[in-house]
């Protein structure tokens, strides 16, 4: 419990710092609501002069996008951004902060085993990211319904903002397997970006694509469309199923090699 503590206590600021940015992003979009609904045939009427291509990488949904649930799911994506990078730093940055802190050797001859260090950095990642969660939702709700012309289903509204916890779990978990493989990283902002830019460049690109309901599977970005939760108030099964592959692999191949790698000191 001692190690949680700690670690939560590592990680509390960061996690404001991301909080108050996604609040503050999302706030920004929601304020402009009552406009867009004021002028909503002007609104269509702009993002439909845009290139079918661009409006399905900015993913815009012409027939909701005047709706308060529909603009919310045009902007969630960068929000979905901001929280991937945040949960990719906590990944790499929990299993290689002693080895880049120079802490290694002081943490690994307590009479714990390395099992119990993963275990106790990952729950306390976890209830951050958990934290984060219901803080974002908590202020974007009461944003949402600050602005609101006409009632909406808060039910989807949950739902939407559920996949921001699906999304950080995955990338956590890449986050973990890829440090792994690490035994001199100097700083963790560097891999993280680079993971997660490429990742959502890549589902931005294969969302203009023949065959994206397939291609779709190479960026967790596109596992949770919000048109579809719209559309059909739920999940898309083989999504969901393949996230949670990629979160139970990812993290036991990070058990694996952590417990058997030799970790040092940077020098």
């Amino acid at each position: 419990m001692n190690m949680v503590l700690h670690e939560l206590k590592s990680m509390r600021k960061s996690a404001i710092v991301w909080t108050c940015a996604m609040i503050a992003l999302a706030a920004l979009y929601l304020s402009i609501y009552p406009s867009v609904a004021s002028d909503a045939l002007d609104f269509k009427k702009l993002l439909g002069s845009y290139p079918e291509s661009v409006q399905a990488m900015l993913g815009i949904d012409l027939d909701t996008v005047t709706s308060i649930l529909g603009l919310y799911s045009m902007i969630f994506s960068f929000i979905a951004l901001c929280g991937a990078i945040q949960a990719m730093n906590l990944g790499v940055s929990i299993l290689t902060k002693e080895s880049r802190e120079r802490t290694a050797d002081f943490l690994l001859v307590k009479p714990v085993s390395r099992a119990q260090v993963v275990n106790s950095k990952l729950l306390a990642a976890l209830l951050i990211l958990a934290a984060m969660d219901i803080v974002f939702y908590a202020a974007t709700s009461l944003i949402a319904n600050g602005v609101k012309i006409e009632d909406f289903s808060q039910k989807l509204f949950l739902m939407i903002n559920l996949t921001l916890l699906f999304v950080q779990l995955m990338f956590l978990a890449i986050g973990m397997a890829s440090s792994v493989f690490f035994t001199k990283l100097r700083s963790v902002l560097p891999l993280s970006l680079g993971v997660v830019f490429g990742l959502y460049l890549i589902g931005a690109l294969l969302a203009t694509g023949e065959d994206k309901e397939v291609l779709r599977f190479v960026s967790p970005f596109k596992y949770f469309e919000p048109s579809y939760i719209l559309a059909h108030a739920g999940y898309e099964t083989p999504y969901l199923i393949a996230g949670s592959v990629i979160v139970v692999v990812a993290m036991a191949l990070s058990y694996a090699v952590y417990l058997k790698k030799d970790i040092h000191a940077v020098s």
